[in-house]
């Protein structure tokens, strides 16, 4: 256990809904199904971007 005197200092991580993710990012109903049943309703940003599926861009 560790004390923490001051919040100053302290980072903070962007978090999003879920559901508003997977509307921004057009996902399909599945994925966004998926990505709440591995995080809940909110999650980091890094976490979303990491595990949602995305389509290759071919030139």
């Amino acid at each position: 256990m560790q004390r923490i005197e001051s919040l100053e200092n302290v980072e903070t991580k962007p978090v999003w809904s879920v559901k508003v993710f997977a509307k921004r990012h057009h996902l399909t109903d599945i994925d966004e199904a998926r990505l709440l049943q591995l995080f809940g309703p909110f999650a980091t940003a890094s976490e979303l971007l990491y595990n949602a599926p995305r389509e290759p861009r071919w030139r």
